[in-house]
């Protein structure tokens, strides 16, 4: 079965950096297109960042990101990155990893980032 695990999120001050990670496994891994999203409480999940499948050759920002976030895929390991700098205090929140297949789509349980002085 599809399973995503997400790693690395935590406490940073703000401007500081962390990588997040999404290791997949039960699927084909390099035929898919995968996601970051990130949700804070009473608000609706959100698309941070985008990479399609094979060599990752397209990404798509969302536009509060683009220049600070560098979402990245090995396919090798089955796992996509999201490489996140300079972060300010409304990154603040769960992020979650998606692929979509066909009509289904499936999350990873989520890593929490705070960004905090």
């Amino acid at each position: 079965q599809v399973q995503l695990v997400e790693s690395g999120g935590g406490l940073v001050q703000p401007g500081g950096s962390l990588r997040l990670s999404c290791a997949a496994s039960g699927f084909s891994f390099t035929l898919f297109g995968m996601s970051w999203y990130r949700q804070t409480p009473g608000k609706e999940r959100e698309l941070v960042a985008y990479i399609s499948g094979g060599t990752g050759i397209n990404t798509n920002y969302a536009d509060s990101v683009k220049g600070r976030f560098t979402i990245s895929r090995d396919n090798a390991k089955n796992t996509v990155y999201l490489q996140m700098s300079s972060l300010k205090l409304e990154d603040t929140a769960v992020y979650y990893c998606k692929v979509r297949q066909g009509v289904y789509a499936y999350w990873g349980q989520g890593t929490q980032v705070t960004v905090s002085s």
